[in-house]
């Protein structure tokens, strides 16, 4: 002990005092019984007797997420996936090599019927509500697992849509099992060295039929998320005898394969590498090289892109799923850390300023959630065929502007919900950080924002404008019921407001021309989805036992900018020297472009 500390026995930074707790962690408790606007929605909208079978399995799995499942999650986080390329001996044996908890996660997923469960179809149309439920639930804690799930999903809906075909007969049966041993995960390959959504001209793979019917593949994929899955779904071009192929989309069909032989061996696959990403670093994400893999074409020739429609639906709602789910889960966590984390000799809660910056972010949670259970009950009502003309078109408008929205939201929500934390939201033993990095993919994966902005310009042109009318009438619908209620009056005027102008604006879209109408998507997309959010915190805050903070919430979404076409229109962000006024801000001074501007 030296002089100083002798003189000063309690001196505050004693080196035995150094390092000790300085402050207490937020808890996660159970996510079903926590999240009130979860189990008020379910109550809400589901058969009572659909609600007292769901809501009891919701709060057990609850407990299960808390005190397992959270831990498992951070394990895959900790311990991400390896790629043994050579065994000791010299062997090229391309092996991916994952942690038990990430295998532990895949038996789970089985267990839990997180895929089953909207197959099975026990509760109708309501058994997409209830596996988005639990899948909503799972995802913070799931270690990015709900990507194969993803895949899986939409592996299992494209097969369904095309009738079950005999060479796929036991991979939808054992994709849509609750049983660990016979369960399987699917990959989805579609992404090759043009990168991008445009498969129709960046798909090289050619396929090249044998004498029993089935196909060889050989080509590269550049990018190929859960690598370690058990089958895939690809798109490649049929080779003739002669050795020529079609191009564009409609020389692209759909092909089936497992990743693996009977023996244990990769089928006709080499393993590049695996990617080194921003986020997302639990999934093993690899480019492949496809030297003869074995396959079976299940589309019609040519045909490849309308059938995996129907796993990009899907794979786009999980995409949304991650998104609301993510954001929920840093509210939760910011919030119990209000009760313990003191600043300026008082609890964070007791900061009006902190706690209204929490109210935003929950505000913008609950429109999204309330987008992301809309088009899950779509869907299960088009899965029952139970779904109106109507609906159809708005599930087909709101997937995409769903999942456009929401994936900007979340990237929003966490980067200011990282803040909650101060320091420690930066800190990467905390876990909180790979929460922002993880969303970061929800506005790339499956479609850029502007890739999809222009996929709902498309909806309106493939329905002949049938899928706005549906949206049209549905928002207005919708609104009459919520103008009951006397202080939502002043919102939902607000929200028919911008329905108005957004009449408007496609009445006189004609004027503009394609290129007019490509510059105003994003602008578009983001409109619906403003409207949308706000017409269903309306609806929901209309429901005659509905909550003071479901008025505040549907006040308050309404009192953001819900129609910005509008206001861009205006300053003249359309007009046709819009796009040579754009390019001269981006290049102006850049060597890129001098002097051809």
């Amino acid at each position: 002990m030296d002089a100083y500390t002798k003189q000063h026995p309690s001196a505050p930074f004693a080196r035995a005092e150094v390092g000790v707790f300085c402050q207490e962690p937020p808890r996660l408790g159970n996510p079903y019984l926590e999240d009130a606007f979860l189990q008020a929605y379910l109550k809400a909208h589901l058969p009572p007797k659909v609600f007292t079978e769901m809501s009891p399995d919701l709060e057990r799995f609850g407990v299960c997420l808390k005190n397992e499942i959270d831990l498992l999650g951070r394990e895959c986080e900790l311990n991400p996936p390896r790629l043994q390329q050579f065994d000791a001996w010299g062997r090229r044996v391309d092996q991916i090599i994952t942690c038990a908890a990430w295998k532990k996660m895949k038996e789970i997923s089985a267990k839990e019927g997180l895929i089953a469960e909207a197959y099975e179809r026990r509760y109708s149309s309501w058994s997409r509500v209830y596996q988005v439920a639990k899948l909503y639930l799972y995802g913070p804690s799931a270690g990015l697992f709900t990507c194969p799930l993803a895949m899986t999903d939409g592996a299992a809906k494209a097969i369904e849509s095309l009738g079950i075909p005999r060479p796929v007969q036991e991979a939808y049966a054992n994709l849509t099992s609750r049983d660990p041993r016979k369960f399987w995960t699917s990959g989805q390959w579609m992404t090759e060295r043009k990168g991008g959504s445009d498969v129709a001209n960046g798909t090289e793979t050619v396929a090249r039929e044998l004498p029993d019917g089935s196909y060889t593949l050989h080509g590269l994929k550049w990018f190929t998320s859960a690598t370690d899955s058990d089958i895939s779904l690809t798109l490649a071009r049929v080779m003739t005898a002669e050795g020529q192929v079609k191009q564009g989309s409609k020389g692209l069909s759909l092909f089936y394969l497992e990743t693996r032989d009977k023996e244990g061996k990769l089928n006709g696959i080499q393993i590049q590498r695996l990617k080194e990403k921003l986020g997302t670093k639990q999934v093993p994400t690899a480019e492949l090289f496809l030297d003869g893999a074995r396959a079976h074409r299940i589309s019609a020739e040519g045909r490849g892109v309308a059938s995996i429609a129907n796993m990009l639906t899907i794979t786009r709602i999980h995409n949304v799923i991650s998104a609301v789910a993510s954001m929920r889960r840093m509210i939760t966590m910011a919030r119990d850390y209000a009760t313990k984390r003191e600043a300026f000799g008082k609890p964070l809660k007791e900061h009006p300023l902190h706690i209204q910056t929490l109210a935003r972010m929950e505000v913008q949670v609950r429109g999204a959630f309330l987008l992301l259970m809309e088009i899950s009950r779509l869907l299960g009502l088009e899965e029952t065929n139970m779904a109106t003309e109507q609906e159809q078109h708005i599930l087909r408008l709101l997937t995409p502007v769903a999942k456009l929205y929401t994936g900007k939201q979340a990237i929003a929500v966490n980067s200011e919900g990282l803040e909650c934390f101060g320091g420690q939201g930066y800190m990467e033993d905390t876990g909180l950080p790979a929460v922002l990095r993880d969303s970061q993919v929800l506005t790339i994966w499956e479609g850029t924002t502007n890739i999809l902005s222009l996929d709902v310009l498309r909806s309106l042109i493939k329905s002949q404008g049938k899928v706005l009318d549906a949206f049209f009438s549905s928002a207005q619908a919708k609104l009459e019921a919520a103008f009951s209620r006397s202080e939502l009056k002043p919102s939902v005027q607000t929200a028919q407001s911008a329905l108005h102008k957004l009449g408007q604006f496609v009445q006189k879209a004609g004027s503009k021309g394609e290129a007019g109408m490509q510059l105003a998507a994003r602008d578009f997309a983001y409109t619906l989805a403003r409207i949308y959010g706000g017409v269903l915190l309306l609806e929901y805050a209309s429901r005659p036992n509905a909550s003071t903070t479901d008025v505040v919430a549907a006040q308050r979404w309404c009192h953001q900018e819900l129609c910005p076409i509008d206001r861009e229109d205006k300053v003249g962000s359309y007009n046709t020297e819009a796009p040579f006024l754009d390019l001269s801000l981006v290049y102006d001074g850049s060597p890129v472009l001098q002097g051809k501007l």
